[in-house]
C-alpha cells in the first residue's frame, strides 16, 4: 500500500479502504478469524479512530512476520505532539518509510500480543538512522508488548530509575499499534541495547581492531538465554555462560574473542581467589565498582527475578578510556515489582540476589555476584549510594507521582487495550496476584514499591554490620507476612507468615474501614513459618460481601499488612 504514504491519500482515508479501514476506524478481527499475520486474533472487538498517545501503523503487505528474520514493511507514526490528539486519518508526521520487522523475545512470543524488533531502513533497504518520538537517532528499535505486566509500567519504571541514578537505560514511549489494519493495543517503543554515543557509549569496533589499545574495547557481552538469531558465546573457566553482543557474533573476529575471554577469565580468577577484595589487585582492578553497585540497587528495588542471571549486560571500553568492566544496562524487567509467583518474586521483603543465587534451574547467578554481595567494601558503597539516591531518584513520593502521571496519560488507551485483551481478571503467567481492574493493578504497584523501598531502608544498615553470606544477615525484621494465594479468591485462600523468634502474635482480617472481620491467629507462637487459611467468612460464620480486605499481622512491636480481594 505505497499509496498510503502520500498526504493526499491521508485526507480521504475515511473512505472504505482495501476492506480493512472503514470510516477512518481500525478494527480488530472477530474471535477465531485469522489476520494477515496468520495469527489467531483475540476475542474482543475494538473500534479505533484516535488516541492521546502516538499511533504507529505497520503494513507488511500480506507477509507473515518471522522469528529471527526481518521482512520489509512500511511504517508510519502519527505524533501531533503531547497534548494533541492523534487520528488514524492524520498524516504520518513522526515517521514515514520502510522498516525491517521480526518477532523478538522468547516466552513473550507465546502471548496473543506479540513482541517485535524493528529496523528503520531507507528506500534501498539499508539501515537508516532516524529519531523516533523524540529519542536520539538510531536504526534499531524494540516494540515491547506489555502483557503479563498488566500495569504496563514495569519496564518503563525500571529504566527511568536507572537513568535517574545516572546509568543509561533504554528510553521509552507508550504508543498504540495498528498492524495490517488490525488494532493491536498499547506497546512501548524502546531503544535496543547497542553501541552508540547515545546508548552504550563505548568505542566502535571493526575487523581492523586487532592489537594495541584498539583491541581492548569496546565490548558488550551478556548472560542470557540463547534464543534468537545471531547468538554465540563461550563458557568461562568457571562455567559462566557469556554471549557476544557487540561486536555481534557474526562480526567479532578471533583475536577479539580471545581478548574478551581472557579478560573475563582474569576477572573470575581474581574473584575466585582469597584476595578478591584487595583494593589494588582485587576486583577493583577489573570492574567499575559504582556501576555494579548501581545495578545491584536497581535489581533489588525492582526485585526482577531475571536479574543477575538473565538479560544481564556488561560492557568494556578501551583501556585508554577506562577499560574496566561495567555492569548494565538493566533490561527486561516485566517480571519485577512483585509480578512473579516463583523465587519469592511477589514479596516486598528479602534480598533478591540471595534468593536467585540458590535457585535450582539452569540459569545460574554468576558466582562473582555472590562474592561481591558479601564483601564489606561493596556493601558499604551500596549503602552510600542508596542514601544518595533516596532523596532524589528513589524518593517514594516522586516515584508515585511519576506512576500517577504516566497512568493519567495511559488511561484512555489502557481501556481499549483491555477490551482487546480481556485478561485483567485472569492469572497470566507468572502473576502471583490478580486484580480485577487496571486501577487496582497500578495501586498495588505503587504500594509494593513503597514497601520494598522501606524494607531496603532497614536492610541496608544490617547488610553493612552483619555480613555472613546468609540472607538473615540483611533482614532485620522479626516477622514476615506473605501475599495470600490465590488472589482474588472465591472459596478459600492461603496466607503464609514467618516468625524468626517465638513471640506473641495475631493475624486478623479487616475491612477497609478498619473493622475486624475475623481472627485467624492469636496468642504466643513458636518461631518458624506457618500457613493460615481464610474461607471468606466472618467471626459468625457468615460469608462476607465481595470486596477488598486487609490481612494484618502483629508480632511484638511489628505490624505488617497485605490487601486481598474476595469475590463471591
Amino acid at each position: 500500500m505505497d499509496w498510503m504514504k502520500s498526504n493526499k491519500w491521508h485526507s480521504i482515508l475515511p473512505i472504505i479502504i482495501a476492506g480493512w479501514c472503514i470510516s477512518g476506524v481500525f478494527t480488530t478481527n472477530r474471535a477465531g478469524t485469522v489476520d494477515p499475520q496468520g495469527e489467531t486474533s483475540t476475542a474482543s472487538h475494538v473500534d479505533f479512530t484516535s488516541s492521546n498517545l502516538p499511533i504507529m501503523i505497520i503494513d507488511t503487505h500480506g507477509q507473515t512476520i518471522q522469528d529471527a528474520r526481518k521482512i520489509t514493511a512500511d511504517m508510519g507514526i502519527i505524533d501531533n505532539a503531547r497534548g494533541n490528539r492523534n487520528s488514524v486519518t492524520d498524516p504520518w508526521n513522526g515517521y514515514d518509510g520502510k522498516i525491517g520487522i521480526e518477532l523478538r523475545g522468547s516466552t513473550a512470543q507465546q502471548f496473543p500480543k506479540k513482541p517485535y524488533a524493528i529496523e528503520t531502513r531507507d528506500s534501498l533497504g539499508n539501515n537508516f538512522n532516524t529519531s523516533l518520538l523524540g529519542m536520539p537517532r538510531e536504526n534499531d528499535w524494540v516494540l515491547y508488548n506489555p502483557y503479563t505486566d498488566k500495569s504496563m509500567l514495569r519496564n518503563v519504571l525500571s529504566y527511568k530509575m536507572s537513568r535517574d541514578i545516572g546509568r543509561y537505560a533504554s528510553r521509552t514511549r507508550l504508543i498504540e499499534l495498528v498492524l495490517n489494519g488490525d488494532y493491536r493495543g498499547v506497546y512501548v517503543l524502546m531503544e535496543k541495547i547497542k553501541q552508540d554515543k547515545n546508548r552504550v557509549d563505548i568505542s566502535k569496533m571493526d575487523s581492523t581492531d586487532t592489537g594495541g589499545d584498539a583491541l581492548t574495547g569496546g565490548y558488550i557481552i551478556k548472560i542470557d538465554k540463547t534464543t534468537g538469531d545471531n547468538t554465540g558465546g563461550w563458557n568461562s573457566t568457571k562455567r559462566t555462560p557469556y554471549q557476544y553482543h557487540y561486536p555481534k557474533p557474526d562480526d567479532i573476529i578471533p583475536g577479539q574473542k580471545d581478548y574478551i575471554k581472557n579478560f573475563m577469565n582474569g576477572f573470575e580468577a581474581v574473584m575466585d581467589g582469597p584476595n578478591y577484595a584487595d583494593p589494588v589487585n582485587g576486583y577493583a582492578k577489573y570492574i567499575d565498582l559504582d556501576s555494579f553497585v548501581d545495578n545491584f540497587i536497581i535489581s533489588e528495588v525492582n526485585r526482577n527475578i531475571d536479574a543477575y542471571r538473565l538479560s544481564m549486560f556488561l560492557y568494556k571500553d578501551r583501556d585508554s578510556k577506562d577499560g574496566r568492566l561495567h555492569a548494565g544496562p538493566v533490561w527486561d524487567c516485566d517480571l519485577a515489582f512483585g509480578n512473579a509467583n516463583y523465587y519469592d518474586g511477589w514479596l516486598a521483603e528479602g534480598c533478591n540476589l540471595d534468593v536467585l543465587s540458590q535457585t535450582g534451574d539452569a540459569y545460574k547467578v554468576p558466582f562473582w555476584w555472590v562474592k561481591l554481595r558479601n564483601d564489606a567494601g561493596f556493601l558499604a558503597r551500596a549503602r552510600e549510594r542508596w542514601l544518595e539516591f533516596r532523596n532524589d531518584a528513589l524518593n517514594t513520593d516522586s516515584l508515585a507521582a511519576f506512576i500517577d502521571a504516566t497512568v493519567d496519560t495511559l488511561d484512555e488507551a489502557q481501556a481499549r487495550n483491555y477490551r482487546l485483551y480481556p485478561i485483567l481478571e485472569s492469572q497470566v503467567w507468572p502473576n502471583y496476584y490478580v486484580w480485577p481492574t487496571f486501577e487496582e493493578e497500578v495501586e498495588f504497584l505503587k504500594e509494593w514499591v513503597q514497601n520494598r523501598i522501606a524494607w531496603i531502608d532497614e536492610a541496608i544498615e544490617g547488610a553493612v554490620s552483619g555480613i555472613s553470606g546468609k540472607t538473615d544477615a540483611v533482614i532485620p525484621n522479626n516477622c514476615r507476612l506473605e501475599q495470600n494465594y490465590p488472589n482474588p479468591f472465591n472459596s478459600s485462600t492461603v496466607i503464609g507468615m514467618e516468625l524468626k523468634s517465638s513471640t506473641t502474635a495475631s493475624v486478623g482480617i479487616y475491612d477497609l474501614r478498619g473493622r475486624l472481620v475475623t481472627t485467624l491467629l492469636d496468642g504466643f507462637q513458636q518461631a518458624g513459618r506457618r500457613t493460615l487459611v481464610w474461607n471468606g467468612r466472618n467471626e459468625s460464620g457468615r460469608t462476607v460481601p465481595s470486596g477488598v480486605y486487609m490481612i494484618r499481622l502483629e508480632a511484638g512491636t511489628e505490624t505488617h499488612t497485605r490487601k486481598l480481594l474476595f469475590l463471591q
